[in-house]
């Protein structure tokens, strides 16, 4: 089988991630669960599927760097695959995507989703552990607003996953390193580009979360992804990535230009027979943002409930 293969075989199942190393059995992951997809690939199958997808440049600097992202397209899906290196070889772990963006209703997300598109600036923030769905439901935010507003988005993504059609917005995709060298310096040049609304895949690093967060009281609505179990941790590592002597600064910052969060993870209906977003959404209510500007995260739950 060739690496098309792979990747219709995994459809076939209706995995959402394939995982392929040399020298051992193809694995799926269908409803969060891992099952055996294939036999066992080689290290030749896996170089030359490697060189084919990245191509000479980026394939150089895989060998040099031993990591690499890029998403693609196979047989009209939607895939994002990362390779690395692992004692055994060259691996890849591939997330197949949906092949088409859905909306808030049909992503069977809250109605209080829409709340955050609604806004006109401020930071909303979408957390959860990797594999929950953080992506599709940043897609399904943007489509929303697509859907609804004259709007200039601007997105920063790494590697682009969902590619967007224009509606009623007009939607700027923008890819790192490949359009933009990092985060940094496209958030900073995004600010130029008269973005009604700025999405940042990731908040990665204390200078992303900084500049994030400053574009965010200027006047432009934020949405932004990072990795957490909760949204009580999600705002702890946020303010805790800076500085000690700032940090009640960072707080109030945050405090006062946040739109919402939620905090999601995938469940399995058994009854249902799919995976649905079991989600943390906290609104910026006068006792979260009092918690918040407090630093006492740990309350965080009880103003949730």
């Amino acid at each position: 089988m060739g690496f098309e293969d792979w990747i219709e075989k995994a459809r076939s199942m209706g995995a959402s991630d394939l995982h392929l190393e040399a020298n051992t059995p193809v694995v799926a992951r269908v409803l969060g669960e891992l099952k055996a997809a294939g036999v066992v690939v080689t290290r030749e199958q896996l170089a030359q599927a490697g060189q084919d997808l990245l191509g000479g440049e980026a394939w150089a600097h895989f060998k040099e760097r031993g990591s690499a992202d890029v998403a693609i397209s196979i047989r009209g899906v939607r895939c994002r695959a990362s390779f690395y290196l692992t004692v055994r070889g060259i691996a890849i772990a591939i997330r197949l995507l949906s092949p088409s963006i859905k909306d808030i209703h049909a992503c069977n997300l809250h109605p209080d989703f829409r709340k955050f598109t609604e806004a006109s600036t401020g930071l909303v923030i979408i957390s959860g552990p990797t594999g929950s769905g953080k992506s599709t439901t940043l897609a399904a935010l943007i489509e929303e607003i697509n859907a609804s507003r004259a709007r200039n988005i601007v997105t920063l993504e790494s590697p682009l996953e969902y590619i967007f059609a224009n509606r009623l917005s007009y939607i700027r995709q923008r890819e790192i390193p490949t359009h933009s060298p990092t985060f940094e310096q496209g958030i900073t040049d995004a600010l130029r580009e008269n973005p009604d609304v700025l999405v940042i895949s990731e908040m990665r690093t204390p200078e992303v979360m900084r500049l994030t967060l400053n574009a965010a009281e200027t006047g432009h609505l934020v949405l932004a992804t990072m990795h957490s179990a909760n949204c009580a941790e999600a705002l702890s590592r946020l303010c805790m990535s800076f500085p000690s002597d700032i940090q009640a600064s960072v707080r109030a910052q945050l405090a006062d230009c946040l739109v919402g969060m939620s905090c999601q993870r995938l469940d399995f209906l058994s009854a249902h027979g799919l995976r649905v977003p079991h989600c943390e959404i906290l609104m910026p209510s006068s006792g979260a943002k009092g918690t918040i500007r407090a630093g006492n995260f740990s309350q965080i739950t009880n103003v949730l409930q």
